[in-house]
């Protein structure tokens, strides 16, 4: 049986984890089977199993539920997290851009676009969930959806014009469909 994991949210954010009334951190916990104790002064969290946990990755899926939450997503996408195909990748921009704030600001800018535009193409054409959050871009998706997307950020983080960041993600999405076709197309056979 896994033992307590811990991890650190930002203040603001724990409410969001707790919800009204308790009613999100109840219902990541009876989802995943485990027991959150949340610190709300210092914004730790503490996720162990309890005694009706049967699947072993319980904890380690809270704790992804929550570091999600606290990287800026709702609960209802951060719950996507339950699906053993679905996870969650971390974008540090100081890591691209270094710790200055008006780099970190200027690419959060880029990557959101303008109106939220290259974000929802982003979104749209891979089928992940992203969140932009602090010094931080956050994406849930399953491997294949978050390698395009990630790449796609990082082209932006590295100054690549937008024009050809959305043509690198329409190759990408139709290279995808034709995957996902060829697989039908396979199990179909298969089954005859």
């Amino acid at each position: 049986m896994p033992d307590t994991e811990y991890l650190k949210i930002p203040r603001e954010r724990v409410g969001v984890v707790i919800g009204k009334n308790g009613i999100t951190k109840d219902e990541i916990e009876n989802l995943t089977k485990t027991k959150i104790i949340v610190d709300s002064e210092a914004g730790t969290v503490a996720i162990s199993p309890t005694e009706e946990t049967e699947d072993p990755l319980s904890v380690w899926k809270a704790r992804y539920i929550v570091k999600a939450i606290g990287r800026g997503f709702n609960p209802e996408i951060s719950v996507k997290l339950m699906g053993d195909e679905t996870i969650l990748e971390i974008i540090n921009l100081p890591d691209y851009v270094g710790k200055s704030k008006k780099a970190i600001l200027r690419q959060k800018a880029r990557i959101i676009g303008k109106d939220g535009r290259t974000k929802d193409i982003i979104t749209n054409m891979t089928g992940v969930d992203i969140s932009i959050y602090g010094k931080t871009v956050a994406i849930i998706g399953d491997m294949e959806q978050i390698h395009i997307a990630k790449e796609a950020v990082e082209m932006i983080l590295n100054g690549v014009r937008h024009k050809t960041v959305y043509a690198f993600l329409e190759r990408k999405t139709r290279d995808m469909k034709i995957k996902q076709f060829h697989r039908i197309a396979k199990d179909e056979t298969d089954l005859m």
